[in-house]
């Protein structure tokens, strides 16, 4: 679990690809501090396994699935990564509650300056929107945003500097993409309902049911 508030920027090392997943090494200092094998470091908002690690460098493996749903794939020696380590207990949310699994991606389609903030503009799938609230949080590439604005297709983000500062946001370059994480409680609640009609309709399903419509 994370707080999507970014402790340092990490830059790739190196990318070894195989035919669907990765493994990669990236170099870091901050997120190194007391580090042991199996630990988990949030990086673009992914949560990922250390699986070796140096006094510069730790090493990730990243499976199919991650490297579909996330910008991982895109991930070249000498990009920079925003880098978390796990919540430990009794330690401040200063964001919110992010658990490092990636729902989608989004493409950054704007930039517009208002006096010491950055708005961005990102479009999203129907799907990912759907999860996305007015003054609900996001993480994106890691990192715990306030929604701004959205309607069907795109939401924003503003950033102050202090953000622009601790993370890659405000370096990447529009049509990028970014890891998306929606609020989960959304998500928790909508399965829920869900789950509560499917039964509600299973339970209609009874012996005069099915008499009336030549099954009994």
């Amino acid at each position: 679990m994370f707080t999507g508030l970014v402790e340092e920027i990490g830059r790739v090392e190196s990318v070894v690809k195989s035919a669907k997943s990765a493994r990669i090494v990236i170099k870091a200092k901050t997120v190194l501090e007391g580090v042991k094998l199996g630990d988990s470091i949030c990086t673009n908002g992914v949560c990922l396994t250390v699986t070796s690690f140096d006094s510069s460098s730790f090493t990730i493996d990243a499976m199919a699935e991650t490297m579909r749903r996330s910008n991982l794939k895109n991930l070249s020696p000498g990009d920079e990564v925003n880098l978390e380590r796990a919540l430990r207990v009794g330690d401040r949310l200063g964001g919110h509650i992010v658990s490092g699994h990636i729902d989608g991606i989004g493409t950054i389609e704007d930039y517009q300056r208002e006096d010491n903030a950055v708005w961005i503009t990102v479009s999203a799938s129907s799907e990912l929107v759907r999860y996305i609230v007015q003054k609900g949080s996001i993480a994106m590439d890691g990192v715990s945003l306030t929604v701004a604005y959205v309607d069907y297709s795109v939401f924003k983000v503003s950033i102050i500097p202090h953000t622009k500062d601790m993370t890659t946001l405000l370096r990447k370059k529009i049509g990028d993409e970014v890891n998306l994480e929606c609020d989960m409680i959304g998500k928790y609640i909508e399965k829920f309902i869900g789950a509560k009609e499917q039964s509600a309709v299973k339970k209609d399903i009874d012996f005069n049911f099915l008499s009336e419509n030549g099954f009994a």
